[in-house]
Protein backbone atom coordinates (compact mmCIF):
# COMPACT_ATOMS: atom_id res chain seq x y z
CA UNK A 1 0.00 0.00 0.00
CA UNK A 2 1.01 3.69 -0.35
CA UNK A 3 1.45 6.02 1.83
CA UNK A 4 0.61 9.24 1.71
CA UNK A 5 1.11 12.63 3.27
CA UNK A 6 -2.07 14.52 3.83
CA UNK A 7 -2.68 18.42 5.09
CA UNK A 8 -5.13 19.57 5.91
CA UNK A 9 -6.45 23.14 5.27
CA UNK A 10 -9.02 25.92 6.61
CA UNK A 11 -12.96 24.28 7.12
CA UNK A 12 -11.07 20.67 6.56
CA UNK A 13 -8.49 21.38 9.46
CA UNK A 14 -11.11 22.35 12.00
CA UNK A 15 -13.61 18.81 10.52
CA UNK A 16 -10.42 16.55 10.69
CA UNK A 17 -8.46 18.38 14.05
CA UNK A 18 -5.19 17.70 12.74
CA UNK A 19 -3.48 19.85 10.57
CA UNK A 20 -1.72 16.65 8.95
CA UNK A 21 -1.72 13.13 8.90
CA UNK A 22 -0.67 9.48 7.10
CA UNK A 23 -2.57 8.01 5.08
CA UNK A 24 -2.54 4.35 3.14
CA UNK A 25 -4.37 5.00 -0.50
CA UNK A 26 -3.55 3.80 -3.95
CA UNK A 27 -5.56 6.63 -5.19
CA UNK A 28 -7.18 9.97 -4.70
CA UNK A 29 -10.73 7.93 -4.91
CA UNK A 30 -9.28 5.52 -2.08
CA UNK A 31 -7.65 8.58 -0.13
CA UNK A 32 -11.11 10.27 0.35
CA UNK A 33 -13.00 7.09 0.81
CA UNK A 34 -10.39 6.68 3.74
CA UNK A 35 -10.60 9.74 5.36
CA UNK A 36 -14.48 9.63 5.15
CA UNK A 37 -14.73 6.39 6.93
CA UNK A 38 -15.59 6.81 10.71
CA UNK A 39 -15.34 11.06 9.90
CA UNK A 40 -17.97 13.57 11.10
CA UNK A 41 -20.52 13.94 8.94
CA UNK A 42 -18.88 17.74 8.61
CA UNK A 43 -15.52 16.47 7.30
CA UNK A 44 -17.52 14.08 4.73
CA UNK A 45 -19.33 17.37 3.70
CA UNK A 46 -15.63 19.15 3.75
CA UNK A 47 -14.27 16.39 1.36
CA UNK A 48 -17.14 16.31 -0.76
CA UNK A 49 -16.71 20.24 -1.60
CA UNK A 50 -12.92 19.77 -1.45
CA UNK A 51 -10.60 20.33 -4.18
CA UNK A 52 -7.00 18.69 -3.95
CA UNK A 53 -3.68 18.77 -4.78
CA UNK A 54 -1.14 16.32 -4.85
CA UNK A 55 2.77 17.22 -5.09
CA UNK A 56 1.12 21.45 -5.39
CA UNK A 57 -0.56 20.18 -8.89
CA UNK A 58 -4.30 20.10 -9.06
CA UNK A 59 -5.66 16.81 -9.35
CA UNK A 60 -8.77 16.57 -11.29
CA UNK A 61 -8.63 12.38 -12.24
CA UNK A 62 -8.96 10.93 -8.62
CA UNK A 63 -8.49 7.74 -10.41
CA UNK A 64 -4.40 8.80 -11.20
CA UNK A 65 -1.96 6.77 -8.93
CA UNK A 66 -0.66 8.03 -5.67
CA UNK A 67 3.07 7.39 -4.98
CA UNK A 68 4.56 6.49 -1.63
CA UNK A 69 5.77 9.68 0.37
CA UNK A 70 3.24 11.80 -2.08
CA UNK A 71 1.90 14.76 -0.24
CA UNK A 72 -1.96 15.72 -0.61
CA UNK A 73 -3.41 18.69 0.01
CA UNK A 74 -6.96 19.08 0.91
CA UNK A 75 -8.57 22.50 0.14
CA UNK A 76 -12.21 23.15 0.93
CA UNK A 77 -13.54 25.94 -0.88
CA UNK A 78 -12.03 29.69 0.15
CA UNK A 79 -13.70 32.93 0.60
CA UNK A 80 -12.52 35.73 1.08
CA UNK A 81 -12.79 39.64 0.31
Amino acid sequence: MTAVNVRFFAAAREAFGTRQSTVEAATLDELVAVLADGASAEAVTVLSRSSFLVNAVARRDRAEALHDGDTVDVLPPFAGG
